[in-house]
């Protein structure tokens, strides 16, 4: 189970973008930044469509994917 509210780069509001977890003071869903980047888009290219998005945002999110990835792995 991902604990995404151990991390400050993102939040989640019932009542906003239907309650997914977004980059923290905006409307862009993380899912975006996964989305994107599986269809062939660059960080940079992502930070540059969702300008509300800061980098730090976006390396605390996948770093944390990593260290959770990591983590199964040597379960």
């Amino acid at each position: 189970m991902k604990e995404w509210e151990t991390l400050d780069a993102v939040e989640r509001y019932p009542a906003r973008v239907s309650g997914v977890w977004v980059f923290r003071n905006t409307r862009v869903p993380v899912a975006a930044l996964f989305e994107n980047l599986r269809d062939g888009a660059t960080v940079e290219e992502f930070l540059e469509w969702f300008p509300g998005v800061e980098r730090s945002q976006v390396e605390a999110v996948l770093n944390y994917e990593l260290k959770m990835l990591a983590a199964t792995v040597y379960r």
